[in-house]
């Protein structure tokens, strides 16, 4: 498969430069990062109330923002005619899609921990728990999949192609976890493993962003909001009220289900199964060096 690349002009430096990945990447990444800076500060100037329903519309403000933003980028920076990555055509299937994926998916690791003895329901709360969590799934859905599969996958897949970017945004993924809450390595490790390669994989089969960012969400407000476990580190109060007991390894404990066995087993293996989709599909970018090679090969010369 061709890669996604920038419309460089012929025979200019400065667009050469600009469209260089890494510079590409970092011009990318400081307008996403901070468009998200500049709205909560401006939400902090304009002292918005901290309520439940003020942070989920600052959450879609901020998702909205990022979304502009990165459509500018493609346009004005790569020069592309169009944002294919956030396509209107289908849109809602994927994006449902995903939804649907990442409440089946984590309903499966937590029906894991459970039949295991590590989870059981004491109680319910309020539904009204499910605001913050809300606005929590929609920002991490949206503005973290713009950055980690929409900048840092698909500009490197272009130059150095599938399996490094794979990599590269996995173990990336997985750092910009290690400073959350009750975190540590193998959180981490885990989190390349199971999302950074799930939510890749899903952008490789689709070449947009829909199915991850529902996927995404989705994990997020069912681990948190539906059955009340941390999320990435982070506590927060489901509508079940849980007890969660037993080894780090089944729970993954302070840190949440994404740091236990189940999900990396459960998710990894699902991710693969999206790679081998996706490589049947002839989705998969071949690194520049072995393009060079095809494109100057005899063979596709005769």
């Amino acid at each position: 498969m061709e890669p996604t690349l920038p419309n460089t002009p012929p025979n200019s430096i400065v667009w050469r430069i600009v469209h260089f990945p890494l510079v590409l990447l970092g011009i990318g990444m400081t307008l996403v990062l901070g468009s998200q800076i500049a709205i909560y500060r401006l939400a902090y100037f304009l002292a918005i109330p901290k309520q439940a329903w003020t942070g989920v519309l600052i959450a879609v403000c901020a998702a909205g923002l990022a979304m502009v933003v990165y459509a500018i980028f493609v346009r004005f920076v790569e020069r592309r005619d169009g944002v294919a990555e956030f396509g209107a055509r289908g849109w809602a299937k994927e994006l449902g899609g995903g939804l649907l994926g990442g409440v089946l998916l984590f309903t499966v690791v937590a029906g894991i921990i459970a039949a295991m003895g590590g989870y059981r329901v004491v109680g319910l709360n309020p539904v009204t728990v499910l605001i913050p969590v809300l606005a929590l799934s929609i920002t991490s859905g949206v503005v973290e999949e713009i950055i980690v599969r929409g900048l840092i996958f698909r500009i490197v897949e272009s130059s150095l192609g599938s399996w490094i970017a794979l990599i590269i945004s996995a173990v990336l993924f997985g750092a910009g976890h290690l400073g959350n809450q009750n975190s540590g390595l193998l959180p981490a490790i885990a989190i390349a493993l199971e999302a950074g390669i799930m939510l890749a994989a899903l952008y490789m089969i689709t070449r947009r962003l829909w199915a991850a960012i529902g996927l995404h969400a989705a994990w997020n407000f069912t681990q948190g909001g539906i059955y009340g476990f941390p999320v990435s580190g982070g506590a927060v109060d489901g509508v079940l009220k849980p007890v969660v007991s037993g080894p780090e390894w089944l729970t993954g404990r302070a840190f949440g289900p994404e740091a236990s066995l189940p999900a990396i087993i459960v998710c990894t293996a699902f991710g693969i199964a999206l790679l081998v989709i996706a490589h049947r599909r002839g989705r998969f970018v071949a690194p520049f060096w072995l393009r060079s090679k095809l494109v100057h090969s005899p063979d596709l010369q005769e």
